[in-house]
């Protein structure tokens, strides 16, 4: 990821619309001698302008200096970033400096941004932007809409971010800002890049390529040219990646722009690592290190260079350098929750220790890949469909305005002809009022009609889509990893990889996996076919001291596991009215999750009260309890609530929602009475046998 690729040097760009200071930084930018000149240039004059404080000129050639001191530091002493600009903040608002206070947020906002903490970048980037357009300061709502879309980007909020970045457009199309153009083109190009869609990636990064050239500036060109040099060597074609990679390097390097720099090193080094090259990548990787270890404070831009590092590494077979990098990716990118390199450090070291024959570790960290490529796919396809989605309302947006534009223009020239005949006119647009009305009467009836179509509709999407989310989370995190693993080892096995000895040894384990999925897989039948069409209950009479030995039967291996005691109180010919297997998922489901949340030498007393015209079913236990906030959730659909039982046994949430479904089908009802560390009782009711008779007779 490239290291400031979304604001380039705006900073100075909107300084110089503020005041005279701000044209001698932009100076400093635009006939660079390096950036420690610069940086040493902006403490002098910092030096000098505080004393002055006499005048409202002077205090906001201060705070300016503040601000750009800030955005100078970012990358190299980022503590710096965040005190200098809360103190030019808190001196915009000692002297009312509107302008001070945007970029003062927006500096904050960087902080945040760089250390990860993303919902404070938002809150800082949206109030700079509010407070731009309240002084409808374009140049300033720009920057901050150009900010505030790159966080929604980090975010992983993609539809939010293309929409920033479309506004953007518009709002420098009409200023015929061709910086700001180039700006945003190259920003929804690298959204696409990280949706992989190279096509449209280099599609917008060419449009700024182009707006560039009219702009003739060295430096816009080669952050242009190192980020399609990035893209070119994802969509693997090297030529070009090499070319514009080389081009861009020239132009860092007589800049001294460190920070970009070693993003080119990093994206050469990435181009030569496509390509199996693994010695020219790691030259270029530690050419990219140096600068981050020197220089460069960039975290989010270290993770590409640590993971590249270490599958370079990895392919000139030193195995333990490239754990040390792959370890310090995996650290970094979970410190600053950057998932796709989490996945990618789990892929290195998963290869790194099974070649180290640490089979444990290296199942754990497979099981981890998997598990983030499949939240990591489903999530880009729901970002595509959100882009393509804000794209598409935008356009549309757009093509509304055109069509009011042309009405407004007809109507325009109506009135002009209507001139020649007054009276005429006058008798035409009153009976076009009248119709009018009488159209839009008949309108708005049809336009009622179809809202309230479109939000049943809607209604019934939502629950189609939550059942679906539903059973993607459960087939995905319950289902897949224990699959997963258990491929895993058996390849391992088939491959001689581990031994028959270590193999058994996983047994226990495999068993246990596969008693979970075969629970899930009958819970999540029987949930679905009550999610599609409806379930059919088929009441007869039904024993339910038969029911509950069975269940008590077939869950004694958990139990004994356990050395939990299960008592079954319920007398012989407890007959009641209902659907037999709807009831034994019920009794199973209630017996489960007593045993998960029970610990050791604890009992399970399964007993049955005969009421007036129903029995009342309660399942007690010895366990751990719940507590009241989670007792008003647990029969909730949709709830998705699912814990670890005290032997970090999984579930799926599904099963109580599922038992309050099948009771209810059956004319009962069911409840829990619990008491956190002392146990938990769940009852249900079923309607007796011998009732339901009477009634039909």
């Amino acid at each position: 990821m490239s290291p400031i690729k979304k604001y380039h040097l705006m900073n100075f760009q909107l300084v110089k619309k503020s005041c005279l200071f701000f044209s001698l930084a932009l100076l400093f930018l635009n006939f660079a001698h390096g950036q420690q000149k610069l940086r040493d240039s902006l403490k002098n004059q910092l030096k000098q302008s505080k004393p002055l404080l006499q005048s409202e000129l002077q205090d906001s050639i201060y705070v300016n200096t503040l601000n750009d001191l800030a955005y100078a530091m970012r990358f190299y002493k980022r503590d710096s970033l965040l005190i200098l600009s809360k103190e030019a903040l808190n001196h915009s608002e000692s002297i009312g400096y509107e302008n001070g206070k945007i970029v003062a947020h927006i500096g904050i906002g960087d902080y945040y941004s760089d250390q990860g903490v993303h919902e404070k970048g938002v809150l800082y980037y949206g109030k700079a932007l509010e407070a731009a357009q309240s002084l409808n300061n374009d140049d300033l709502i720009l920057y901050a809409e150009n900010r505030l879309a790159g966080e929604y980007e980090y975010q992983g909020d993609y539809a939010m971010a293309l929409q920033e970045m479309l506004k953007g457009v518009e709002i420098a199309t009409r200023m015929e800002d061709k910086e700001m153009l180039s700006i945003f083109n190259e920003n929804i190009g690298l959204l696409y890049h990280k949706q992989k869609d190279y096509e449209q990636a280099l599609y917008y990064l060419k449009i700024s390529k182009r707006l560039n050239d009219k702009i003739n500036d060295d430096l816009f060109s080669a952050h242009t040219s190192a980020n399609m040099a990035s893209v070119y060597a994802d969509a693997h074609q090297y030529e070009y990646a090499m070319f514009y990679v080389n081009q861009s390097i020239g132009s860092f390097e007589k800049h001294e722009v460190m920070e970009w720099l070693a993003f080119a090193y990093e994206t050469k080094g990435k181009t030569y690592l496509r390509q199996g090259k693994y010695k020219w990548a790691a030259r270029w990787y530690n050419q990219s290190e140096l600068l981050h270890n020197k220089s460069v404070d960039d975290p989010r831009g270290k993770i590409d260079l640590l993971l590249g590092q270490a599958e370079a590494n990895f392919g000139l077979q030193k195995d333990s350098i490239s754990e040390v990098y792959a370890q310090k990716a995996y650290d970094l990118s979970s410190k600053l929750k950057v998932n796709e390199g989490i996945r990618d450090a789990a892929l290195t070291l998963y290869r790194v220790y099974k070649k180290k024959n640490n089979f444990a570790k290296a199942l754990a960290y497979h099981e981890l890949f998997e598990q983030l490529s499949d939240t990591l796919a489903r999530n880009e396809s729901k970002k595509s469909l959100l882009m393509l989605k804000t794209r598409v309302n935008h356009e549309k947006q757009k093509e509304g305005l055109i069509l009011a534009n042309e009405q407004a223009l007809a109507v325009q020239k109506n009135y002009i002809t209507g001139i020649l005949g007054l009276v005429l006119v006058l008798m035409a647009i009153t009976f076009l009022v009248k119709r009018s009305e009488r159209i839009q009467k008949n309108l708005n009836k049809e336009l009622t009609s179809k809202k309230a179509q479109l939000e049943k509709n809607e209604l019934e999407l939502l629950d189609i889509n939550e059942t679906k989310d539903k059973l993607f989370s459960i087939i995905g995190h319950d289902l897949r990893g224990p699959i997963g693993a258990f491929q895993g080892l058996l390849q391992l096995f088939k491959s001689g990889e581990v031994e028959q000895k270590e193999f058994l040894s996983f047994i226990p384990k495999l068993k246990a996996d596969i008693d979970h999925i075969s629970f899930t897989l009958n819970n999540l039948l029987s949930w679905g076919q009550t999610q599609m069409n409806g379930t059919i209950t088929r009441p007869t009479a039904v024993d339910l001291e038969t029911i509950v030995a069975v269940n008590v039967d077939l869950l004694s291996e958990i139990a004994y596991n356990k050395s939990i005691k299960v008592n079954n109180k319920v007398e012989e010919h407890t007959m009641a009215w209902s659907d037999s297997n709807q009831i034994d998922i019920v009794v199973r489901n209630l017996i489960s999750n007593a045993l998960k949340f029970t610990p050791k030498d604890g009992s399970i007393t399964v007993s049955v009260l005969e009421k007036n015209k129903h029995w009342e079913v309660s399942v007690k236990d010895t366990g751990v309890g719940i507590d009241q906030e989670t007792q008003d959730r647990i029969f909730v659909k949709n709830s998705n609530i699912t814990t670890y039982g005290t032997e970090n046994e999984k579930g799926t949430g599904l099963g109580l929602a599922l038992c309050k479904e099948m009771v209810e089908n059956n004319k009962g009802t069911i409840w829990v009475n619990s008491i956190p560390n002392q146990g938990t009782c769940f009852k249900f009711s079923l309607p007796k046998s011998k009732e339901i008779y009477e009634k039909a007779s």
